[in-house]
């Protein structure tokens, strides 16, 4: 178990993600002994599994009691270990509220509607797919029209989305951004939903939102168009 594990550990280090469905990363998931240990290792160097089974990926991530101790510098406060600017992060939770917070309501509808449950940790091999459910892309002209000039203009704009899709926060592809390997991983679905449901920022993504999902049907029906042909 111990190479194993080691190898587990130092690829996470590496990579950053591994998919769920690689050997080590399912038998985290399966193997309760093995989960045990990967877990009293990471938490040895002040880690944590960043798993949740709607994700296709397991990462890793500071425990929150080390928080202080790696982003709190005298008075400066990092808001990520990554380099990225506030305007960066601000894209990204802007990014998260329209393509993974839409999913994750319908797969915890699907769930409710067929009777699953999460209750099982160790019993899920794969993700909880419910009908293959798949985060919608959206459209890079439609963000950075609603959003791109309060996120520094179209330079900043360009330049942060590329450095979020270089992490793997999101995968771009034919001016449209999807979600990527950690996008559904980094942000605390339980702690920040609510804030963007119940909050301001939830009207603005609610005005956006449907405007996107309008350009994106739009996008569709041209790509078939040219299909078709």
């Amino acid at each position: 178990m111990d190479q194993a594990l080691n190898i587990l550990v130092a690829r996470l280090l590496a990579h950053r993600f591994i998919s769920r469905r690689d050997p080590l990363a399912r038998r985290a998931l399966i193997d309760e002994a093995f989960r045990e240990s990967l877990e009293h290792r990471l938490h040895e160097c002040g880690m944590q599994l960043l798993e949740n089974p709607y994700a296709e990926y397991i990462a890793i991530g500071l425990k929150p009691e080390m928080e202080d101790w790696v982003f709190g510098e005298g008075e400066n406060w990092l808001s990520n270990n990554m380099g990225l600017p506030r305007d960066a992060i601000a894209l990204l939770v802007v990014l998260w509220a329209l393509i993974i917070l839409p999913k994750r309501e319908r797969q915890i509808a699907r769930a409710a509607s067929a009777g699953d449950t999460q209750s099982d940790m160790f019993g899920e091999q794969k993700p909880i797919a419910h009908g293959e459910e798949i985060a919608l892309g959206v459209p890079e002209d439609a963000i950075y029209a609603d959003f791109g000039k309060k996120l520094g203009g179209k330079a900043r704009f360009s330049m942060n989305l590329g450095q979020l899709a270089k992490l793997g926060f999101v995968i771009r592809r034919n001016k449209m951004i999807h979600e990527g390997p950690l996008l559904d991983l980094m942000i605390d679905y339980a702690k920040l939903a609510p804030r963007i449901i119940e909050g301001a920022l939830g009207e603005v993504l609610k005005l956006s939102g449907t405007r996107i999902a309008v350009e994106a049907d739009e996008d569709a029906l041209d790509t078939d168009a040219e299909l078709e042909v």
